[in-house]
Formats: C-alpha cells, structure tokens, sequence
C-alpha cells in the first residue's frame, strides 16, 4: 500500500512541476482569477425594481399630492407609487420632461399631456398624449403606460370601462422570489466559477494529451507505477487544481458566506466534475488543436445553464439535464437567495451521479488508450 501511495505522489510532484513550468497555462489560470475576480466588482451589485415615470399634466396640479403621488383619478391608471414597478414624478411644462427623460438619471419615460387635455376629454373629444421614452427604457414600458393612460382617461371622463374585470385567484407555483431579484453580481456569479473549472478541465486535458504524445507515460509505465497509479495520480493533481481555483475565486466573490458547507462540497463535486472531462478530453485528443475542439465541444453545452440563469423562468427540461446544471443551481440559489442544503440536496445528488458517470467514462477511455500504448 506504502509502495502504491509513493508512486501516485511521485507523479504528482511532477504534474505539479510540468504545470509550473508550463508559463501559458500558469499564466492563464492567475488571469482568470484576476479578471473574472475583478469584473465580479465591476457589475451592478443591486438591481432597479421600480420604473420612475414623468408626467406633464397642465391644468392638474392641484391634483397631485406632495411627492409627486397621483391622487384618485391618477391612481386609477397608475397605482400607488412603486405599484406595479411605476413610480410617477409630476414636471411643470414640456421642456423640463424632455429633458429629464434624455437625462435618464431620474426618469425612463414621460407622458407629455395636451394643455387642452382635461377639456377635451371632459366634453368627449378626442385628444392625443405624447410618450417619450429614454433609449434604454424596457421594451415592456411601452404597452404598460399606454394602457395606463387609456385607464386613467376612463377614470378622469367617468366612463366604466367596456367590460367587467374579472377576479383572479392568484396562486405561486414554486418559491415566489419577485420581491426579491437579483443583481447582476449574483446572476454572473455561478458562471465566473464554473468558467474557472473549465479552464483546469482545458489545463488537465492538455497535460494528458502532451504526456501521451510525448510518450511520458510510457517512462513512467515502465517503472513499479501502474495505470491505475497514474490514474490516482492525474485525478488527484486536476481535482486539487480545479478545487484551489474555485474556492479562490468563491472568497473573491463572495460564496462562502452563506452555508459553506454546503458552496464547499458543491465546489468539490464540481472540482471532480471538470476533472472528469479533462481526463476524457486527453484521452481523445491527439495533438493541442484536437484538444482545442474537443475542450470547445464539451464547454459549450456545459456553460448553457450558466447562461440560463440570466432569464426569467424555469429552465427546460434538456437544459435541467446537463451536468453542470446541478452546480449552477446549487451556487445560484445558496450564495443568491440564501437557501441551504435542505432547499439544494437534490441538486447536489444529481451532480454526484453526473460526476461518477463523467469520472467513470474519462479514466475509461484513458485507461483504455494507456493500454494500447
């Protein structure tokens, strides 16, 4: 057992020595801790839930009340303020809007009234208002003010509206978290972390294909050391690696502090994760171009649910099925939303089964092919 223990941590001094050598992926791993540690303090940390509106309104003033709240007709169309995400902001003429609204500091939109507005629509004329939008105010703002000034016409002429609203029995399928969005931060944060396991699993694919090429592995086979140690071996030093670089780019960004336990073993299992491919990456791969397609092959579908998280809404069903999913799921809702192993266990299960079938299927296919060297 003693003999065995010295021949796997004999290889894995010297994978340590061939990674330290090797100044283009040295190098690349400290950039992408420092630059995806970096732009993880670059992006917003909060998120804007409200959409303030201006209104021009002549002949309305003493409508509104002190902050600019919309009293009951104006209620009528608008809500209170920050209801439905709308918060409305009263302006003395037309120019002051316009210029609030290309300024965008304060107000993504304006609703530009007549002078003439209240006249014509108590006397049943037709009038017109103009909407004046910032260049980056929600595609989804447009449709929701105009309904509101239809609603708000309504109320202001006394006219019921053409059919009955029913009542609706909302009901919440799942964990309601729309009171509680996320920031950009915390959105991106899964994605800086698994991007960094890629780059080891792309690190360790490249020093098994090379030992391959180079026929290291047959000087090392030749020795007491068995595939099986070498194996050990390769599976230690990639699980080690990607382990070390996501738990330094966790502390940058701030995963560890809720349920570190729970970021930890989830970081472990995608530590083995990555190192699975890499080991099947390298066994497949003949040369550093071969290494390239077959690392690009395997990193597209596996950043898919990275990317998933930036949209609202339950993912599919195929995207639910790829093995990082569970890992992105996992550090998305317990470094976001605060939940625990209770709320992610299965999650983590899913993973681990991800992780022995990946595993099993790399040192397959390397042990496979160390055979026919």
């Amino acid at each position: 057992m003693g003999g065995r223990a010295n021949a796997v941590a004999t290889i894995v001094a010297k994978d340590v020595r061939l990674f330290a050598r090797d100044r283009f992926y040295l190098f690349i791993s400290v950039l992408s801790l420092v630059f995806f540690g970096g732009l993880f303090w670059l992006l917003p940390a909060s998120v804007e839930t409200t959409a303030s509106v201006g209104v021009h309104l002549p002949g309305v003033e003493s409508l509104l009340e002190q902050g600019g709240r919309p009293p009951d007709a104006l209620d009528d169309g608008f809500g209170q303020p920050g209801e439905h995400g709308l918060e409305v902001v009263s302006y003395g003429s037309s120019s002051q809007l316009e210029r609030a609204v290309a300024d965008g500091e304060e107000i993504v939109a304006g609703l530009d009234f007549r002078a003439d507005f209240l006249e014509r629509l108590t006397s049943g004329q037709p009038t017109t208002v103009r909407l004046l939008l910032a260049g980056d105010a929600p595609e989804a703002l447009r449709p929701a003010l105009a309904g509101a000034v239809r609603e708000l016409a309504s109320a202001i002429a006394g006219d019921e509206p053409p059919v009955v609203v029913p009542e609706l029995d909302e009901m919440i399928l799942g964990v309601d978290r729309s009171d509680a969005p996320l920031s950009m931060r915390d959105q991106l944060r899964p994605m800086l972390i698994f991007i960094v396991l890629l780059m080891e699993m792309f690190a360790l694919a490249s020093l098994v294909a090379v030992e391959i090429a180079q026929r290291t592995v047959t000087a090392v086979l030749v020795t007491p050391a068995r595939i099986s140690d070498l194996l050990a071996a390769k599976t230690l030093f990639g699980a080690v690696l990607a382990f070390g670089q996501a738990l330094l780019i966790a502390l940058v960004t701030g995963a560890l502090g809720h349920a570190a336990g729970t970021v930890l073993l989830a970081l472990a299992l995608g530590a083995v994760l990555a190192t699975g491919f890499g080991l099947l990456a390298g066994a497949t791969g003949k040369d550093f171009i071969g290494i390239v397609f077959v690392s690009v092959v395997l990193f597209i579908p596996l950043m898919i649910p990275a990317f998933a998280v930036l949209f609202p809404g339950t993912p599919a069903l195929w995207i639910r099925m790829l093995p990082s999913y569970g890992l992105v799921e996992v550090l998305l809702r317990v470094s976001g939303h605060g939940d625990g192993l209770a709320e992610v266990w299965q999650h983590l299960v899913a993973l681990l089964a991800w992780c022995v079938a990946v595993f099993g299927a790399g040192t397959a296919v390397l042990h496979a092919r160390l055979r026919r060297m």
